[in-house]
């Protein structure tokens, strides 16, 4: 079936870049990151690929000081495990949010989704930045699995459209992440009314929803 959900509008070739909607992905590497705003605040990112693209497809190079490297095979992209970040909060019902304990909650989760549950649970940590370091040991280099995957538009100074990747969250309408040929699957099936945050253009030329894809070998969008 020809679709061209994935296709730039320059080279007529799929994007590197992964772009909100269901995929079939697999960590390659998780982060930890401080938010640049809050230095009690952090984010999951999970760094991701999507299955091997067949075709005319030339993925992001794994090395950029080696142009002529190996390239991913899938599409990539930085995927916050929740929409908001991690931080002790006290919400307004009175209930307090422990930071520390939902970042253990999602990497449990994660790891029944890829059925990794004994190793996570025999992993010891000093703190949860050490903890998460651990986790980056265990399930960098995963199994496949599907997901959901939202998204935020923003536009750069250039006045194209890049997304902000996100997983929803957990609902009665189902869970983001789940394990292949799941029997009676949960999973979200993504929608763009629902899943995707549009940008407020504001740039002079026509926005795309595509960065320019680098052709030097020096792309660093991804440090995957």
């Amino acid at each position: 079936m020809l679709n061209t959900k994935d296709m730039t509008v320059g080279s007529g070739k799929v994007k590197p870049v992964m772009d909100a909607g269901n995929h079939v992905i697999r960590i390659n590497s998780i982060t930890f990151d401080k938010t640049p705003y809050d230095a009690d605040a952090y984010n999951i990112l999970l760094h991701a690929e999507t299955e091997p693209v067949t075709g005319d497809f030339d993925g992001f190079l794994l090395d950029v000081n080696k142009p002529e490297g190996t390239r991913y095979e899938g599409q990539v992209g930085r995927i916050r495990f929740s929409p908001f970040p991690y931080k002790d909060a006290t919400l307004t019902s009175g209930r307090e949010i422990d930071r520390d304990t939902e970042v253990m909650k999602g990497m449990v989760y994660l790891s029944e989704v890829l059925d990794m549950r004994n190793q996570l649970d025999a992993l010891k940590a000093k703190d949860i930045e050490d903890f998460m370091v651990k986790c980056n040991d265990l399930f960098s280099n995963s199994t496949w699995f599907n997901a959901c995957i939202g998204g935020k538009e923003w536009e750069n100074k250039d006045g194209y459209i890049n997304q902000d990747l996100f997983l929803p969250r957990m609902s009665k309408d189902g869970i983001p992440l789940e394990a292949l040929d799941t029997e009676n699957s949960r999973l979200v099936t993504y929608s763009k009314d629902v899943h995707l945050i549009p940008a407020k253009k504001t740039g002079n030329k026509p926005a795309s929803t595509f960065e320019p894809v680098p052709t030097n070998g020096t792309a660093d969008d991804f440090d995957l």
